[in-house]
């Protein structure tokens, strides 16, 4: 058990740096100087007061959607719709903004909440599919997310809008905006929800690991056939599962649409917030604590490559191959772990 704890530690830390190794030496062989080329992504990153505002605030909507994607790995499900349960509550934490008059005590839970309760409906859809007919929640969640994609711009376009592409900015009682955060920012975007998305993780945390129905779910998820001899309802805790894990995803909507812009425009296509939630969940282990690490590094890495053109002369996308390398060491972790086996035997 400690051996394994120790190896989820160090196997994340490995890739990362396996995956800063492989970027410098594309940056060498294309021509560019690694060490200019990380500079400025720090620089883009944490060079000053508005950066390092902006670069939180990135982070925020990673959390929860890593949380989303993280909490039904534990439960033994892949929640591959995040994607679309951060679209949905997005589009209802706007359209609480828009519709509701009530002061900011009551408005702004109230858009929050909204946002939560559509993206658990969300994962409700694909839960109880898999749960009473054996419909496989990949196939659901993937088709979930064009679905949510393609009824959120009809929405936008002629219920909250006259067949415009943006809808109004939302009231101020209903914002996660900060005068205070963004004055000591430079006016940053940066907004109170990166404190939500960190009580998010503090509560998957304890859900999973000091509850009843947290043990439940992790016994659903490690075997269904045992749970259910148990006296577990299996059918239930898959349906919990994919719901609170779409509440997560909608909480992640609602970071965008009540703090980083305060209105919802058309979409030409998916935010990708979802897709990088399953990034996240993956370096961060699934565990709340990893997830929010793991965020904050997607944060920093997307959030500095705007500042690597200019400040090197390196293309931004070199930050995704980064990526994608991290998540490559990652998923071959079994390398890594058969690696620091044998290094452990020969050193003996």
């Amino acid at each position: 058990m400690a051996r394994n704890r120790i190896f989820n530690i160090l196997i994340p830390i490995i890739s990362v740096l396996l995956g800063l190794i492989a970027g410098a030496i594309i940056m060498l062989i294309s021509g560019h100087n690694p060490i200019e080329g990380y500079r400025a992504l720090w620089n883009g990153a944490f060079g000053d007061a508005f950066t390092l505002g902006e670069t939180a605030r990135r982070t925020t909507p990673l959390i929860l959607t890593g949380l989303a994607v993280a909490f039904a790995f534990r439960t033994g499900l892949f929640n591959i719709g995040a994607e679309g349960q951060v679209i949905v509550g997005w589009l209802a934490a706007v359209w609480v903004g828009l519709a509701i008059d009530a002061p900011m005590y009551i408005h702004l839970p109230l858009a929050i909440a909204a946002a939560a309760l559509a993206g658990a409906i969300w994962g409700f859809v694909p839960g109880i599919l898999k749960a009473k007919l054996g419909v496989h929640e990949v196939i659901v969640t993937i088709m979930m997310n064009y679905i949510a994609l393609f009824i959120t711009n009809e929405i936008i376009r002629n219920v909250l809008t006259d067949h415009t592409t943006t809808t109004e900015a939302i009231a101020p009682t209903a914002s996660l905006a900060s005068e205070w955060l963004q004055g000591i920012t430079y006016f940053s975007r940066l907004h109170y929800g990166f404190l939500i998305a960190l009580f998010a993780a503090a509560v998957m945390w304890f859900l999973i690991q000091r509850t009843t129905i947290g043990y439940e779910l992790k016994a659903v998820g490690f075997n269904q056939h045992a749970s259910k001899y148990a006296g577990m309802n299996v059918s239930k805790n898959i349906i919990l599962s994919m719901a609170i894990a779409g509440a997560f995803a909608g909480l992640a909507g609602a970071m965008e649409g009540l703090g980083t812009y305060g209105t919802i425009s058309v979409m030409s296509g998916f935010t990708n917030l979802g897709f990088d939630g399953i990034a996240v969940a993956l370096l961060g282990a699934n565990t709340a604590f990893g997830v929010v690490l793991a965020a904050i590094l997607f944060g920093v890495l997307k959030e500095g490559a705007g500042e690597m053109p200019t400040g090197a002369g390196v293309p931004t996308e070199l930050v995704d191959i980064i990526i994608a390398l991290i998540i490559f060491f990652v998923a071959s972790s079994y390398i890594i772990r058969w690696a620091l086996i044998r290094f452990k035997k020969e050193g003996k």
